[in-house]
């Protein structure tokens, strides 16, 4: 059982919690029971566990057999440890450090009812998981992100997916000409959410592939999307309200997508 705060895992675990280091490393750390549990069942490249067995004894023993069946090593901490290594005030007694996976073009099979994601320069954490947990609960798998956007290992954006994370093909730093240029490749139709564009409910969205983009919480989608093959696409609204926040939008949209297209 690891007892002292200047354990070489212990501060190496605390460095994850930093962008730098994580991106060097290429790991990052996940917090809480049911989100240790969620990548253990869809099975996330997890590199080590750590657990105080103090507080959840029962679910640490059924976590263990599915943790040895898998060979993924585990460390007992005490609390004090475990609350040094956590980003959160209130550790639940549990977290794991897993390896980020990377795709590229290639890993993206566009068929005909394929929907791309593009998240353009969303910047709160919460928006962020929250649009990534909404994808996948729609049907939706592969999600390109822009230069600008929330640290995709940020915690609380991981906390905000609930383990969406790991079923999701994620294509983080592309460039915007490099999106457009494989959507334009692969034929894939291009829908931009926006306060000004059509109605999404009076636009046909069955047919072919098709990627939608969402853009900043304040700004909206960058200028380089803002071109003549986008289509805008906007939700109506009535008592005077002119906006949604970022998230509900993204799922409003893709809601309409996916009930079009049949995909749930």
């Amino acid at each position: 059982m690891i007892v002292s705060l200047q354990n070489e895992q212990v501060k190496y675990v605390v460095s994850l919690q930093r962008h730098k280091a994580r991106e060097e490393a290429q790991l990052y750390v996940v917090e809480g029971w049911r989100f240790v549990e969620e990548a253990v069942r869809r099975n996330a490249p997890i590199k080590k566990v750590f657990v105080c067995q103090e507080r959840e004894t029962l679910k640490w023993q059924s976590l263990l057999i599915r943790l040895s069946e898998r060979g993924i090593p585990f460390e007992e901490v005490d609390k004090r440890v475990l609350r040094k290594m956590s980003a959160t005030e209130e550790p639940q007694g549990i977290l794991a450090v897993v390896r980020q996976t990377t795709y590229t073009w290639a890993d993206l099979q566009v068929e005909r009812n394929s929907v791309l994601l593009i998240i353009d320069g969303i910047q709160d954490p919460g928006n962020l998981g929250t649009i990534l947990r909404t994808a996948l609960a729609l049907g939706v798998r592969y999600v390109c992100l822009t230069p600008g956007t929330v640290d995709l290992y940020n915690p609380k954006v991981l906390r905000s997916t609930m383990g969406a994370i790991f079923s999701l093909v994620l294509l983080p730093d592309r460039q915007s000409e490099e999106i457009l240029g494989f959507c334009r490749d692969w034929g894939l139709s291009i829908l931009m959410g926006d306060i000004q564009g059509s109605s999404v409910y009076h636009t046909k969205l069955s047919a072919g592939p098709l990627a939608l983009v969402v853009g900043n919480e304040g700004n909206g989608p960058s200028p380089s999307f803002r071109i003549e093959d986008v289509q805008c696409v906007t939700i109506p609204m009535s008592q005077d309200v002119e906006s949604l926040n970022v998230a509900i939008a993204t799922g409003i949209l893709l809601s309409e997508i996916v009930r079009q297209r049949g995909m749930v």
